[in-house]
């Protein structure tokens, strides 16, 4: 393949990598925007390995190297459950930053390259910086992992100045990177390197472990972004344009998703950073004078909840993280079809950081087959709860908080909700009184017209399902 028919493949890859992003903007493009990623890859992967920057007699190797890939990403696709996409998603991103660590000590100690000069020092600040990146990513990335499936405990990890630590590391980074720009020799450079790498990679878990369990959708969402800019990084240590273009595109959404979920948190993106907030134990953290809810909890059986579906004309499911652990989100599809067959105006919920990852809920909902046109975003329905029959909280905790918008001494104090208790019923289904996963106490649970559904989410709603047909 020649250089121009390579160039015009790489552009043909990038317009299907922009408007695949542009399918993934709405549920009902989404399948045409992943079709035209599938594309533009397989384009963008043959332009590379038949182009005329790989010679003949690496092929094979590639290609041994790619069909293990396929068979790891094929098991991974067919064994993985949905409610382990976070964790996936997560290590997924390690993967890159790993990816971006090697080709630069390649890039570095690849004695074919000879540069003078000042294009010497942006061949080696494009290897410092996207080393830099792709190690924080990677570290990052696995701590991640560890808190979605819990191997590692979601609270925060706060050490005495912290901050100071952080800004002491960067102050290394900075000393090593001009010793790393002024070596004579590799040789020379490569313990710069390495000091700096180190420090990344202490960095990325530092950073992690202090950012609390309900931060954690934020955190899948900025890793996103910093496996963009190291797939950027790359590209500019292997000067190709596709990798730049696509590393960007990759980092710049992630960004900008990282600005949307922090909106929606009422949290600023530096405070996510700073980290603190939500224990993740189940425990309620520390309320710093917030209120103690007060009241009874009212239970109710799933007969009773079916007879109030049955008799209600408007209702709006609100899913969250415990219903992907259920894995109840195909009987919620069964219970939408009978409600809807008896006319019942239902519809779904979505909070932006509800479930562990951006659109969770979205994908679990559209696996079960359920409608795009009922599954609607915050802002559309809020307005709708005082004219709800019945309101349906399945699993979901942090996200249907009234103390958000009544007690400003609250953790979460200003955090956008969905307001559940101003249906005229509200249901909500968990297994026991324990907190969210941000650790903090829900009022709801004690309001007069709220109920009680406890038990396992699959098991209750089948309970539901079958009352509802008797």
């Amino acid at each position: 393949m020649t250089g121009n028919v390579s160039t015009v493949s790489y552009i043909g890859a990038i317009i299907l990598f922009i408007l695949s992003l542009g399918g993934l903007s709405n549920p009902e493009s989404s399948r045409r925007g992943n079709l035209y990623g599938m594309i533009g890859m397989t384009i963008a992967v043959l332009a590379t390995i038949f182009g005329p920057r790989v010679s003949m007699a690496g092929v094979p190797w590639i290609i041994a190297a790619m069909l293990v890939g396929a068979c790891i990403g094929i098991y991974a696709a067919r064994t993985v459950q949905m409610t382990q996409m976070p964790e996936l998603v997560a290590l997924m991103h390690s993967l890159v930053g790993l990816a971006a660590v090697l080709v630069g000590l390649a890039s570095y100690i690849d004695h074919s390259v000879v540069l003078f000069g000042a294009e010497k020092s942006i061949h080696e600040i494009e290897i410092y910086i996207g080393i830099l990146i792709g190690a924080v990513t990677f570290s990052g990335s696995l701590i991640a992992f560890g808190k979605l499936n819990g191997k590692i405990g979601g609270s925060p990890m706060l050490l005495p100045g912290r901050h100071w630590l952080n800004l002491t590391g960067l102050l290394v980074v900075i000393w090593f990177g001009c010793a790393f720009l002024n070596a004579e020799s590799i040789a020379d450079g490569m313990m710069p390197l390495f000091v700096m790498t180190a420090v990344a990679l202490l960095f990325g878990i530092h950073m992690v472990m202090a950012i609390g369990g309900a931060d954690m959708p934020v955190v899948v969402s900025m890793l996103n972004s910093y496996s963009g800019w190291a797939a950027a990084a790359t590209g500019f240590m292997l000067s190709n344009d596709l990798l730049i273009v696509t590393g960007a595109l990759v980092g710049s959404s992630g960004a900008i998703l990282s600005y949307i979920m922090c909106k929606a948190m009422n949290r600023s993106f530096i405070s996510v950073i700073a980290g603190g907030f939500g224990t993740g134990s189940g425990k309620p953290a520390a309320t710093g004078g917030a209120l103690v809810p007060a009241g009874e909890v009212t239970s109710i059986s799933s007969v009773d909840t079916a007879e109030l579906l049955r008799e209600a004309k408007s209702v709006i499911i609100v899913p969250g993280y415990g219903m992907a652990v259920a894995q109840a989100q195909h009987t919620v599809f069964e219970i939408t079809k009978v409600l809807r067959d008896r006319g019942v105006n239902i519809r779904f919920g979505i909070h932006p950081v509800a479930g562990r990852m951006p659109g969770h809920m979205n994908v679990l909902l559209a696996e079960a087959k359920v409608p795009y046109d009922i599954v609607m975003e915050m802002d559309e329905l809020n307005d709708d709860f005082p004219k709800t029959d019945v309101a349906m909280v399945i699993g979901a905790n942090d996200i249907v908080n009234p103390a958000a918008q009544d007690d400003p001494n609250s953790p979460i104090a200003g955090m956008p909700v969905l307001e559940v208790w101003k249906a005229k019923t509200s249901i909500v289904m968990k297994r026991s009184m324990a907190s969210g996963y941000a650790g903090v106490d829900n009022p709801l649970f004690y309001k007069e017209n709220n109920r009680m559904l406890f038990g396992d989410a699959k098991k209750m709603l089948n309970e539901v399902l079958t009352a509802l047909k008797a």
